[in-house]
């Protein structure tokens, strides 16, 4: 995910705009979204529909990683393809990575929030849970972001539609795990770990936006550097835990490479390009597409179980979502 589309989540959550009068973003002080002249061939729709078929299709690219390889090692090798598409993508455009020491401190911390911890949860997550359920818990993210501005972000200023979504939002979530049936048949603890994934996300935004505002650097580099960085401590971490594979599990092997080059590499070069032409509030809808086409991949090539009350669940999380980002309509002048 890019800067400005993870620095629009967080404002959705606040009443402060991230970006300026004079046309820059507050997040980077580069030139803010569509103010860029080139235009790309391909049609924006297309890229959205395809930026959502990869990130939908990424859950079920980790239920099969996981079929070979040990959580830690498919987090490993997807942060390392998608490292390499960002590296290209930053060679062709001469793009630098940022300097100064406190920057790149920030950006650890970043990395950590946003891609080493909810993408190794994900994984241990989903050797329990099935990608279905794993695709809707990532849905959860701006209910918890909603609930996170309410003691992080001073400024904010809930709305009753905001309260209202967030307390749809989390009753949509007990309908999913069939809270009136026990949980029964639901695995606890890949369920929390899927959830706290989730959690991650608006926690690591907050703290961007909070530490790595104005920073002056484009989105790119700064994404570039945060994966490079996620790379470095999972390299670090999976050895501890894990020992060499036995055996090269091939299809194990491309889910992974595909789960890095496209739903960590190309899916942000796509989305960064989307915020450039229609603006984050736009790109950001792609949130809402991202369980559905995930359930859909769960149950059509992996043949997972779905029952009644999974995607009414996801309906009532996905609406409650959608409460939570309605923005209070400014007074005009007088």
């Amino acid at each position: 995910m890019c800067y400005a589309v993870g620095s629009r989540r967080v404002e959705g959550m606040s009443t402060v705009t991230t970006a300026t009068t004079t046309g820059t973003t507050a997040a980077t002080g580069r030139s803010a979204p569509g103010t860029d002249r080139s235009r790309p061939r391909l049609d924006w729709r297309l890229r959205f529909g395809a930026l959502s078929l990869i990130w939908g299709f990424s859950f079920l690219l980790i239920k099969v990683g996981t079929q070979g390889y040990a959580p830690f090692q498919v987090t490993l090798g997807r942060l390392v393809f998608g490292t390499a598409v960002l590296a290209a993508a930053m060679a062709v455009k001469r793009e630098r990575l940022p300097r100064g020491a406190r920057v790149w401190g920030r950006l650890a911390v970043a990395a950590f929030l946003l891609n080493a911890l909810p993408f190794s949860l994900f994984a241990y997550a989903e050797l329990t849970i099935p990608s279905t359920l794993a695709g809707i818990c990532n849905a959860t993210s701006p209910l918890w972001g909603m609930a996170l501005s309410l003691v992080a972000l001073s400024e904010d200023r809930p709305t009753r539609v905001r309260f209202a979504g967030l307390g749809l939002g989390f009753l949509g979530v007990l309908t999913v795990l069939g809270a009136w049936e026990g949980f029964h048949g639901l695995d606890a603890t890949g369920t929390v770990l899927a959830l706290l994934a989730s959690l991650s996300y608006p926690i690591g935004w907050i703290y961007v936006r909070r530490t790595l505002a104005g920073t002056g650097e484009s989105h790119l580099s700064m994404t570039g550097a945060q994966l490079l960085l996620a790379t470095v401590q999972l390299a670090v971490v999976t050895p501890l835990f894990t020992s060499f594979p036995g055996q090269v599990s091939w299809v194990p092997l491309l889910a992974v490479a595909a789960l890095g080059a496209l739903g960590t590499g190309l899916a942000v070069l796509i989305q960064y390009g989307l915020v450039a032409e229609v603006g984050p509030t736009t790109a950001q809808m792609v949130t809402y597409f991202i369980p559905v086409i995930a359930t859909a991949a769960g149950v059509a090539v992996l043949g997972e179980s779905l029952r009644w009350s999974t995607p009414v669940g996801a309906v009532v999380v996905l609406a409650g979502a959608a409460l939570t980002q309605v923005r209070p309509r400014k007074a005009g002048p007088a």
